[in-house]
């Protein structure tokens, strides 16, 4: 019996490597998507009710840790405690993934139904971990798939995961029927129906999208984006901030040239306050007030420039020194009238260690154990932005005025985050394109000659912000330090070349390089369903799992409480 156990777990094990491999291999930039849709079948097939819950869970868990600890070491150079402990947490996915499969195999209920729902409502419950972890879906893995993505703009991310689930299902249900000696009856042959015509369906529609395009799209303006390539280290440091700066004017002379009428900086590039509130209270000659004046004169009767810094409330002390009672990660637009416009978009999703420390005010207790966890030996926290603020650039009184939402940084792959830009209360389309502006310079590694180790994390960021351009109909232009800056336009495509710029042709070989591009930016007039009520898919499923998983405990104290009431 002991030989027979070990022999179960050493297939668990296998069973659950092959799935980890495969879950690894389907993403960027290994970009072997087409194993994602059998990526899930060892998992499934080993979640036996014959197999000890107990086994599987422990088995599943391991192996998840591993998986996360593999594929997110790019967190390490920002916090490797944090690394480990975040992967120990989330690891706790497959577990409920596994033991939600077995239980619904032990219930008799089809796996075609019961697995695209337990990992649609697993992914959405990741992606809920202090509201921003939505990272290495399955969907993700077919960001270049372009026609089965289509179905985006109804269903959100989660209708391409939930497709690929059933057919994981579907493969793994066939197997297990071979394996058992069951013959094919009516029973399966309606779930390969159902399953063909839902990968059909899908096909056809997104050809559909695709096809009548051309119809609702047109052209906008020239709009440049610039890329930064500077580590982290040497972008905190003083003596560095004057040297970024006139890098950016360069840079920004060069797009304006080519007629660009909107630059975009990447985030926080300019490392001092642009906030009128403070500047104000500041002396003329101070570096934010120097700078302002500069990104004034540049953008004067030649471009708006969309730049990130630091906004930020003052408080004037005692001794009349001027201090930050609010801090933001902002983005300020300068217009070609010379003038600043006086509405500043606060980012609202803060990223947690990276941007804030949790659990501040409601448990001082576990933010003390954080702050631990942290590379700094003080509260660098931000304050939460409020304001989906909308960005309005016309050339002159006369022209049409466009309009835009800015994301920033990991904002991009939150869902929510895009569509409350996507539509006015009314449910009419109220900006014409997205901007992502982003440092991922924490994730690039930098040696001593100066040479870049670019990490996985520029390409996979690049996938999911694929996502909100199709859930959309929105065309994202993305700046980005380190890369990937690219353009991407309302079908999710990434777009290669542009009209001017100095950056590879190949939008996702962008990485750890610096430059510029400018190209004119597709507007798309079609108003989509997950525009308008978002992820209720996602949500579904989440709800349905959260049932299944209160099944499961009421069922296993129930079977407690009799086993104990039998001995009584």
């Amino acid at each position: 019996m002991k030989k027979k156990n070990q022999n179960n777990l050493r297939v668990i094990f296998a069973a659950l490597s092959a799935s980890a491999l495969m879950l690894t291999l389907i993403q960027p930039p290994f970009g072997l998507s087409a194993l994602a849709w059998v990526s899930l079948v060892p998992l499934i097939l080993i979640s036996s009710p014959a197999s000890s819950p107990k086994s599987l869970a422990i088995s599943a868990y391991i192996i998840s840790f591993f998986y996360w600890l593999a594929n997110l070491y790019w967190i390490i150079p920002v916090t490797a405690i944090g690394w480990i402990a975040f992967c120990l947490y989330i690891a706790l996915h497959w577990p409920i993934i596994i033991l939600s499969i077995r239980f619904c195999r032990k219930m008799k209920i089809p796996l075609l139904i019961a697995v695209p729902i337990i990992i649609v409502g697993a992914e959405h419950l990741q992606g809920f971990f202090l509201g921003v972890f939505y990272w290495r879906f399955m969907s993700h893995s077919q960001y270049a798939n372009t026609t089965i993505i289509q179905i985006a703009d109804m269903l959100g991310a989660a209708g391409v995961y939930f497709m690929i689930a059933m057919v994981n299902a579907l493969a793994a249900e066939l197997i297990l029927n071979i394996a058992n000696g069951k013959k094919f009856k009516a029973p399966e042959f309606t779930k390969v129906v159902i399953a063909t015509v839902t990968l059909t369906a899908a096909i056809a529609y997104g050809r559909w999208r695709i096809e009548q395009s051309e119809r609702f799209v047109e052209t906008g303006p020239m709009v440049g984006a610039i890329q930064t390539n500077i580590p982290q280290t040497v972008k905190d440091s003083p003596d560095a901030t004057e040297e970024i700066f006139k890098n950016l004017l360069l840079e920004n002379s060069s797009a304006a040239s080519a007629g660009a009428e909107l630059i975009i900086w990447p985030e926080t590039m300019i490392q001092t306050v642009l906030d009128d509130r403070v500047l104000n209270a500041l002396h003329p000659l101070t570096r934010g007030n120097i700078f302002d004046t500069i990104l004034r004169d540049n953008a004067r009767n030649r471009c708006f420039i969309l730049a990130g810094a630091t906004g930020g409330a003052p408080e004037i002390k005692d001794n009349n020194s001027v201090e930050l009672c609010q801090k933001y990660n902002s983005a300020f637009l300068y217009r070609p009238d010379g003038t600043k416009s006086p509405e500043q978009y606060n980012k609202i999703h803060l990223v947690p260690f990276g941007e804030y420390v949790p659990f501040k005010k409601s448990r001082p207790w576990l933010y003390n154990i954080l702050m631990s966890l942290t590379p700094y030996d003080y509260d660098y926290s931000l304050d939460f932005g409020t304001e989906y603020t909308v960005c309005e650039m016309a050339k002159d009184p006369n022209a049409r005025t466009y309009k835009f939402g800015v994301m920033i940084c990991y904002e991009d792959t939150i869902p929510a985050i895009a569509k409350n830009f996507a539509l006015d209360p009314q449910g009419r389309k109220q900006i014409d394109w997205l901007v992502n502006i982003s440092n991922d310079g924490w994730f690039v590694r930098f040696d001593e000659q100066n040479r870049v180790y670019p990490s996985t994390e520029l390409a996979q960021h690049a996938a999911v912000c694929v996502f909100r351009a199709v859930e959309n109909r929105l065309a994202v232009v993305r700046s980005v330090n380190t890369g990937i800056s690219c353009m991407i336009d309302p079908l999710g495509r990434v777009v290669n070349g542009f009209a001017a710029g100095n950056l590879p042709s190949n939008a996702m070989s962008r990485k750890g390089i610096s430059g510029w591009f400018a190209d004119k930016v597709p507007i798309d007039k079609r108003v989509t369903f997950f525009s308008k009520h978002g992820q209720m898919l996602d949500i579904s499923c989440e709800i349905c799992l959260g049932g299944l998983i209160i099944v499961q405990l009421l069922a296993g104290v129930g079977k407690i409480l009799f086993r104990k009431g039998r001995v009584m």
